[in-house]
């Protein structure tokens, strides 16, 4: 498969999960009331929001211009590494969030790998691949860890709140 048709296929995909995370939301208004419940259904959100802006951004930009995803990548990589940050500082302080969501730091090492890789796509060709087939897998994975957060999210136990 060529770059160009995963990122249209990855960039959809993710914005589809980001969809569907917001219906997942809608049907549980409570979870906005409490800031570490609310926190962790914020770093779901763009831990499916960030890879689809990368991927839309690779499509526009493409191999012919180079300079526009890698910018790109760079920025998003960087809002969501500092956003991972925010969230593990705070979610140490809940009680209540799980042993992933305490330990997310694995999603800022691959945004931070992200942003190296936007910076110096060369790595990439030292490793037998080009620079958007290396991003493409650095977005896999935290779609995958994305998934692995919704997972402990869902089955960890969160009393409804008192009507």
């Amino acid at each position: 498969m060529d770059t160009s048709t995963f990122y249209a296929l990855f960039s959809a995909t993710c914005f589809t999960l980001t969809g569907l995370w917001w219906t997942v939301v809608e049907r549980h208004p409570h979870w906005l009331r409490d800031d570490g419940t609310r926190r962790q259904v914020a770093s779901v959100y763009l831990a499916f929001l960030l890879p689809a802006l990368m991927g839309l951004f690779a499509q526009i930009g493409g191999p012919d211009t180079p300079m526009f995803w890698r910018v790109s990548f760079v920025v998003i990589a960087v809002f969501g590494a500092v956003s991972t940050v925010r969230f593990l500082r705070n979610s140490r302080r809940d009680r209540d969030a799980g042993v992933f969501a305490r330990h997310w730091w694995g999603s800022a090492v691959v945004y931070a790998a992200v942003a190296v890789l936007g910076a110096a796509p060369g790595l990439a060709r030292g490793i037998g691949v080009t620079p958007l087939q290396a991003e493409a897998t650095l977005l896999v994975l935290l779609v995958a860890l994305a998934h692995a957060l919704v997972w402990e999210f869902l089955t960890h136990h969160r009393p409804e709140p008192a009507a």
